[in-house]
């Protein structure tokens, strides 16, 4: 069993109470951006005192790796991947086993869990914020998960990146299904943020500039100690793409499909109904309908083969002024 140390990126607690924010990095053993950014992040408001004696934080941040075993290794997940197994009935099995039984994936999430709660109770905070920071195997546009309610929504357009509705239904058993209102006591917000391609330096800043926003938006740090040069930074990324879309078709890979990707697609490009995007033992792989490509996947582990969204209409979007103002709205 791993000690708590070696999952534990850093925490960092204000003087004043607040809101607690839990970051996970590394969900997934190939993406360390996330963990470098997290790490790099604490140490940040740790000197920030220091360099500026107006600052104030308010709450805790805590940082954690996810596969913690898969990290040391470099891999995506060695039986399950983790990030596809927060269901109700897995969770419930795996809670209720003793740990000792346990082993890869089931062991890291019973470890998670357990942290996660820890940290919870031991803070008890008012408001529980969940960021969960991923890469993706292909080049592209930076963008935000989110759950259908209105504050994971509106948190993910702080980020400056296109917010990805209707992911709840592609995908089954992530973070976002397991922290939400329904599981916990204490009001809770969860999102991820996709910092870019797995390997690309610069996804790192882009993860720690999403975080800091983060901070910003839910009260933690106030707006006139962040530098505009995170906001510019992930704006720049984002130039030119939709402010918000939605899932409209996902292909899922079975065992055995032998799926292998066209080269050269990237995230947000976009697609012809009946174009070629991939192959496997069947034969090509078309698009079903005209959209944007998402998270083709360039990579030997994963059943997500691609993703095809839309822009979004703005008229079904809640009718919050921020929310509104944000696609243009006002």
């Amino acid at each position: 069993m791993i000690e708590m140390g070696e999952r534990l990126i850093g925490r960092y607690t204000g003087q004043l109470k607040g809101p607690l924010m839990i970051c996970l990095g590394g969900m997934h053993g190939n993406e360390s951006a996330g963990v470098e950014a997290l790490t790099l992040l604490l140490k940040m408001i740790e000197v920030e005192p220091i360099t500026n004696p107006d600052f104030q934080f308010r709450g805790r941040i805590v940082a954690f790796k996810g596969n913690v075993r898969a990290l040391e290794k470099g891999v995506r997940f060695f039986k399950n991947d983790l990030n596809r197994i927060w269901k109700p009935e897995t969770i419930e099995r795996v809670v209720a086993t003793p740990i000792w039984e346990l082993k890869h994936e089931e062991l890291e999430l019973r470890e998670l869990i357990e942290a996660c709660h820890e940290e919870i109770e031991d803070y008890q905070p008012e408001q529980i914020v969940i960021l969960d920071l991923h890469t993706t195997s292909c080049e592209g546009g930076i963008f935000s998960i989110v759950r259908e309610d209105l504050e994971s929504i509106e948190l993910g357009i702080e980020l400056h990146a296109p917010v990805i509705r209707g992911m709840m239904t592609g995908l089954n058993g992530t973070t976002l299904h397991y922290f939400h209102q329904s599981n916990f006591q204490t009001p809770i917000t969860s999102i991820v943020f996709e910092s870019g391609q797995h390997d690309n330096p610069l996804s790192i800043n882009r993860a720690i500039a999403a975080t800091i926003n983060c901070l910003r938006t839910t009260g933690h740090v106030r707006a006139e100690h962040v530098e505009n040069v995170h906001d510019q930074l992930l704006i720049s990324h984002s130039r030119d793409l939709p402010k918000v879309a939605q899932l409209m078709y996902y292909h899922h890979i079975e065992d055995g499909d032998e799926f292998k990707m066209e080269p050269g697609y990237t995230n947000f490009d976009a697609v012809k109904k009946d174009q070629v995007l991939a192959q496997d033992r069947h034969g090509p792989i078309k698009a079903k309908q005209d959209g944007l490509l998402l998270m083709p996947l360039y990579q030997e582990q994963g059943q997500d083969g691609f993703f095809i969204i839309e822009k979004h209409d703005p008229s079904t979007l809640p009718k919050r002024k921020k929310v509104a103002a944000y696609i243009g709205l006002q």
